[in-house]
């Protein structure tokens, strides 16, 4: 998920109630939430390592539990250090490692939630996991999020100028989260409903080997990728329909094995990209120097050219000559 509704998990989780365990709970939660994503830093280089390295070890369930020890002991030693307020919670390491071991983790699951996933057994396994339920951007996650958190806070102000008691933010957070969960549920039920019905048709008058539902900023809209022996199909199904238009799906047809792509996918790029990639379609093309081979990842969207994608360039002798990998547009080698 992107770093704003971390952020905003973070808060709701804070005002939730956690914030009365311990001293600079608020902080810990807000900083440990957004943690695991200190791995962007691999990606500086290029891309073929921020898709290496991005939502590896920070990711997994190891290395949660190891940034909230390190969150917790670094808030407690400079918690130490500042003068406590006469009221509210006194300064707890238990509760302070906790805390950041619930952000840390809830960090985790927002991830899992979504088609791009999680590797969380790393480095005993490298699995991929993914709910493929959520969006990486979900504007009605924000629009909960912003009811919960944001009207609460309104409502103080009136209260204030009229001089009645001030309510508090415990239940609007609490609401927030329960917005969360319900929103996630009914992904979930809409995500199995059109599974069910894209896997209950042929194409290509062959029947689906492996299926996938990808969302979009509908929860009742889905775009689905579906394999069969020799292709791949690329279609829109929707949870309010009970028809599925098997019959227009785009088709990627699989290359013929070849020496040139044998190659591609023996280098760097193209062992990490199958690694990563759930439905890869190649394309190998000949020229007189040698060979270009693409790969795509079509849960990304088959349309969108240069998302998610690697490039191997080899000459005649299927020596690797340059090889680069891009996503949403942008290309690094």
């Amino acid at each position: 998920m992107d770093n704003l509704t971390h952020t905003l998990t973070g808060i709701a989780l804070s005002q939730a109630g956690l914030n009365r365990k311990t001293r600079f709970a608020s902080l810990a939660l807000i900083l440990g939430s957004n943690a695991p994503d200190v791995d962007v830093f691999a990606g500086t280089h290029d891309s073929i390592s921020y898709l290496e390295y991005h939502r590896g070890i920070t990711h997994s369930l190891i290395g949660v539990t190891g940034l909230a020890v390190i969150l917790a002991a670094a808030v407690y030693f400079v918690g130490r250090k500042t003068k406590p307020k006469p009221t509210g919670p006194s300064l707890s390491p238990r509760w302070l490692f906790a805390v950041c071991w619930i952000a840390t983790s809830g960090h985790l699951l927002l991830d899992f939630t979504n088609q791009y996933g999680v590797r969380p057994f790393l480095p005993f396994s490298g699995r991929w996991y993914a709910w493929d339920v959520m969006p990486i951007f979900d504007p009605v996650l924000w629009l909960i999020f912003a009811l919960g958190l944001g009207l609460p806070f309104l409502l103080r102000m009136v209260s204030e100028e009229v001089g009645a008691r001030r309510p508090g933010y415990q239940r609007g957070a609490v609401l927030a989260l329960v917005g969360m969960l319900l929103l996630w549920g009914l992904r979930d039920f809409s995500h199995r409903r059109v599974i069910a019905e894209v896997a209950a048709n042929n194409y290509g008058q062959e029947p689906p080997l492996r299926l996938g539902a990808f969302p979009t900023l509908n929860p009742f809209d889905w775009s689905c990728v579906v394999e069969t022996d020799s292709a791949y199909y690329t279609l829109a199904a929707s949870a309010l329909s009970s028809d599925v238009d098997a019959a227009n799906a785009e088709a990627f047809h699989k290359p013929d094995s070849s020496p040139a792509l044998e190659a591609a996918m023996k280098s760097h790029v193209g062992r990490v990209f199958m690694n990563f990639a759930r439905f890869p379609w190649a394309q190998v093309e000949e020229d007189e120097s040698g060979y270009e081979v693409r790969i795509r990842d079509l849960r990304f969207g088959a349309a969108s050219l240069g998302r998610f994608e690697a490039t191997i360039d080899l000459d005649r002798n299927l020596a690797v000559r340059e090889q680069s990998f891009s996503f949403t547009g942008e290309s690094r080698r």
